[in-house]
């Protein structure tokens, strides 16, 4: 009875090696431009060389109403809260600075994915693809400027 408990307990750390192994810890910044307005809500998620969705990584703003401005992420995701589930945050203001780590699969680097950022800010313009920047790890560390509400971007991974 005890010799599979101790056969588990000797593997456990070679399955946490190997799962962590497969996963890079991202941070991400994004700073939004100067503008007249409400909080931006932003959407950030990865498509393929095609631009069609494969995963959420990060919406800011937590009203759900709002989503639907978020075009490109969400006819993708669908909406579906299976896609942003533990992934939100609050709306982020004109000029200010969102930052947040997380773990990205070793799977979406340097394999044709793009890193898409949308925003939308209420009474105001909506973009689909303010940021659109390959997922390389040689991107990583390398600011990218958006194309309205996000000033600048870049993501460190570790």
């Amino acid at each position: 009875m005890k010799r599979p408990f101790f056969t588990a307990l000797i593997c456990l750390p070679v399955v946490v090696l190997s799962l962590s192994a497969q996963a890079r810890e991202v941070t991400f910044t994004t700073t939004l431009a100067r503008y007249n307005g409400s909080g931006a809500y932003i959407a950030m998620y990865i498509t393929d060389a095609q631009s069609h969705y494969q995963k959420t990584i990060w919406v800011a703003g937590k009203d759900r109403e709002y989503y639907s401005h978020l075009k490109g992420w969400a006819r993708g995701s669908g909406k579906k809260s299976a896609e942003y589930d533990g992934k939100t945050g609050a709306s982020i203001s004109s000029g200010r600075t969102l930052t947040f780590t997380q773990n990205v699969e070793e799977k979406w680097f340097d394999a044709g994915y793009q890193l898409v950022i949308d925003t939308a800010v209420e009474d105001s313009n909506s973009n689909r693809g303010d940021v659109v920047t390959p997922l390389t790890m040689s991107g990583s560390g390398h600011a990218v400027a958006g194309s309205d509400y996000v000033m600048s971007f870049q993501y460190d991974v570790r």
